[in-house]
């Protein structure tokens, strides 16, 4: 900075001004400031002044699965709030392993970061909530007592599936649960209760949020006798395996089976998918998950809080009323 100062004949306080955007500072004297920094490759040293203003300017996310679109565009919210406060946003991902999302919470919290945001989280929920007695820390789709949360009304969307198949006259259901995932219990849950509520046949599959999982649950399906005429999956990557193996057996959606996903992702809407689905807004999710950051970083004390944003159905090309050659077989068209 004293190079810098010297160079452009202003005293170094004033090039920590112009460094650090003060508006105090005159047009004509930042750009003698900056072309000189230019000249001289002087970048700012962010961690010494993290220490000394007590604040990196700068959020941590956890991303818990890189291949779900679902968290891409939750993102996309967080970064677009979070620019427009003048902050930066570093991401890493603990590729769903409950022991390394912690630990990279705690790395972010070593590293300064004025908050964290955990997207999808899968590591304890007490030591979640012991890092956000530490730091601001919100947590995007999923329920952890004790810190902030953004979250769907998963429940209501299960609900919200039941519904969609009776309405087209399904009798026999079922569902590719998300296993450990965000909002996979209430999913699960709000489906099950609404089906049987109904007495209509229902049958629930363990899985996860992968392709893998949809492809495994439609073999299983397969081995166990005929298809149900409807399928609710627990996200759009498992819709998407799903339909893909029942391609591969050559069943037509929706005339063999409705196929219904959920969080309506760029994925889903894909002309080739015109993928059926249950809407997460997952932009506004991600700018109110900033909006909280932004409350505990200027001081907010207050309990935590929830934010509960409501699910819609997106009827596409995937669900239909079922065949009346295949409502008893279910078999391949």
């Amino acid at each position: 900075m004293d190079d810098v100062a010297a160079a452009a004949g202003v005293s170094r306080a004033l090039v920590s001004l112009v460094m650090n955007d003060s508006p105090k500072v005159s047009s004509e004297r930042r750009r003698r400031v900056l072309d000189a920094a230019d000249e001289l490759g002087y970048r700012p040293n962010r961690a010494a002044r993290s220490l000394a203003q007590q604040r990196s300017r700068s959020i941590g996310v956890v991303l818990n699965d890189l291949h779900n679109p679902f968290f891409a565009e939750v993102i996309d919210g967080i970064t677009d709030a979070a620019r427009a406060d003048g902050l930066h946003v570093l991401i890493n991902s603990p590729n769903r392993d409950p022991e390394l999302e912690i630990e990279l919470v705690e790395n972010f919290i070593e590293l300064r970061m004025d908050a964290v945001v955990v997207l999808g989280a899968r590591g304890r929920p007490d030591r979640l909530a012991a890092a956000g007695r530490e730091i601001p820390l919100v947590v995007v789709g999923d329920n952890v007592p004790g810190v902030d949360v953004v979250m769907n009304n998963d429940r209501r969307g299960g609900e919200i599936a039941v519904e969609h198949f009776a309405a087209l006259g399904h009798q026999r259901v079922a569902h590719i649960d998300g296993g450990a995932g965000g909002g996979a219990f209430e999913r699960r849950d709000g489906f099950w209760d609404a089906a049987v509520a109904r007495g209509l046949d229902v049958k629930v599959l363990p899985g996860e949020y992968t392709e893998t999982a949809g492809r495994e649950a439609v073999d299983h399906l397969l081995a166990a006798g005929p298809l149900p005429t409807a399928l609710f999956c627990a996200n759009d990557v498992v819709a998407i395996g799903a339909l893909d193996r029942l391609d591969d057996h050559g069943f037509r959606v929706p005339d063999a089976v409705s196929v219904l996903g959920y969080d309506n992702t760029n994925l889903s809407q894909l002309r080739r998918f015109s993928l059926s689905t249950i809407d997460q807004p997952r932009y506004r999710m991600g700018c109110l998950a900033m909006e909280q950051v932004l409350k505990r970083i200027a001081g907010d004390t207050s309990d935590p809080v929830t934010h509960l944003v409501e699910p819609e159905l997106v009827p596409r090309r995937t669900t239909g009323s079922p065949s009346p050659s295949h409502s008893n077989a279910g078999g391949p068209s």
